[in-house]
């Protein structure tokens, strides 16, 4: 169990916490500065254990399986918070959760074909936009309501952009399988 691995758990581990401070009344107007706090932290876990691994050569089967579930758990709690808030609508977290389902699976057809696929700029530019709409949606501030829906538009274009991107790439995988 190497430093990487122990970020991925503890970011799996702050999910339902982050979850509590979203949606329940625990600590009154603290909450969602709270629950901001511990989404910047989780993501910032996920940049952090991928460096430390391919730096220091610290790969392992767990990490390349359990960093990508980490991630998903964590955007996913996230969005369906803020639907469950209505700060976003549901028709655009089906749209980005179904593309996570998509690559999900069209990179388990490709592993089974001996074909790794790798994460592609279009991918990293989304999950960059995602992360940072989410944190503007938590903090929910009137004069940043603007940049915040500009965001979402660009998070959900990019979510489109680099699914068609993967499956561009990576359709000899398709046909193969």
């Amino acid at each position: 169990m190497n430093l990487p691995n122990k970020l991925t758990i503890l970011r799996v581990v702050m999910i339902p916490f982050f979850v509590v401070f979203m949606l329940l009344p625990v600590a009154g107007s603290a909450d969602k500065w709270i629950a901001l706090a511990l989404f910047i932290v989780a993501s910032l876990t996920d940049m952090l254990d991928g460096h430390i691994a391919r730096k220091y050569n610290l790969v392992t089967n767990f990490g390349k399986f359990m960093d990508p579930l980490a991630d998903k758990l964590l955007v996913c709690s996230a969005l369906i918070c803020l639907v469950d808030l209505r700060r976003i609508p549901s028709w655009i977290v089906i749209v980005i959760i179904a593309r996570e389902f998509i690559i999900s699976g069209f990179r388990l057809i490709a592993s089974d074909n001996g074909v790794v696929i790798a994460a592609s700029y279009w991918g990293k530019f989304k999950t960059t936009f995602q992360m940072i709409m989410i944190c503007l949606m938590i903090a929910d501030l009137e004069p940043l309501r603007l940049l915040t829906e500009i965001v979402m538009w660009l998070a959900l274009a990019l979510t489109v952009v680099s699914l068609v991107d993967y499956l561009v790439k990576n359709k000899s995988v398709m046909r193969e399988g």
